[in-house]
């Protein structure tokens, strides 16, 4: 007896509106196109605007909605002008997946301070400017789902990262406080930890299969991750089917997480390696 088959919508979110940040390649575009695929209209937002063209254009190509909108999310009047743009061309936004983020590698004791700020400015304060230009709405109509992507290097630090870390910690805190906050007004707000994720920023790692074969070593599930994954997670902590799920941080890492103490020499117990 075969199984029935899964209503298209059964995320409940067909016509909703959402904005992802940093949309323009990776994680971003995944989880645009996993939005896109549940019925939502998506504005994908980037910088880099080609990039996000790009990205929309193949969304309306499989008959979703999608806009693309060039901004940069540290410029509060671009993201409030964004935020206006969204709204006169889809509707009010009710959902915000904040992606955006660079890296600017360094040790503490020589890190620019100038590197220093500006991964701030991208990683944390960004994800304020944005939660704010677009939960103008979802304030006002007292609904709303704000999914924050950290990083799993927000409580496992990751050295000579400059900035990374202490702001994917600074993440977890900023959506624990929005959830506080405005949760008593309808709004949710989530965090996505992933961990390990094949993305064009770290594609360059996976081209030795060597360096591949270590890596998935020490995942649990024994493979790296993709953005689909990621994408999976955030239109479920988009959806009403997580109403009840508000200021919870979610792993998304096959496991790596939990593996520390596997990678402790002992001798006859040891399953992962730290080679």
């Amino acid at each position: 007896m075969s199984a029935a088959p899964v209503p298209k919508d059964w995320l409940g979110l067909k016509d909703r509106v959402a904005v992802v940040t940093g949309a323009g390649s990776g994680i971003g575009a995944a989880i645009a196109r996993g939005l896109a695929d549940a019925g939502v209209k998506v504005a994908v937002i980037d910088r880099d605007g080609r990039a996000a063209e790009s990205v929309a254009v193949a969304l309306t190509q499989s008959d979703a909605t999608a806009i693309a909108v060039a901004c940069d999310v540290t410029d509060e009047r671009a993201v409030l002008a964004a935020a206006d743009v969204v709204r006169l061309r889809l509707g009010q936004c009710g959902i915000l997946v904040n992606n955006a983020g660079i890296l600017r590698a360094g040790a503490l004791d020589t890190v620019s301070i100038a590197d220093w700020n500006t991964v701030l400015a991208v990683n944390l304060t960004g994800y304020l400017i944005a939660a704010r230009a677009f939960g103008r709405d979802m304030l006002a109509a007292n609904l709303g789902s704000i999914i924050n992507v950290a990083s799993i290097s927000a409580i496992n630090t990751q050295p000579r990262s400059g900035a990374y870390s202490a702001s994917k910690a600074g993440v977890l805190q900023l959506s624990k406080q929005l959830a506080i906050e405005w949760g008593p007004r309808g709004v949710r707000s989530n965090a996505i930890l992933p961990g390990f994720i094949r993305t064009p920023l770290s594609a360059a790692f996976y081209k030795d299969p060597t360096f591949e074969n270590k890596r998935k070593a020490i995942i649990p599930t024994r493979r790296i991750g993709e953005p689909n994954d990621i994408a999976d997670a955030a239109v479920f902590l988009a959806s009403d089917r997580a109403s009840y799920v508000n200021g919870a941080e979610l792993l998304v890492d096959g496991g790596l997480d939990g593996v520390l103490m596997d990678m402790v020499p002992r001798p006859g117990f040891n399953t992962a390696t730290a080679d």
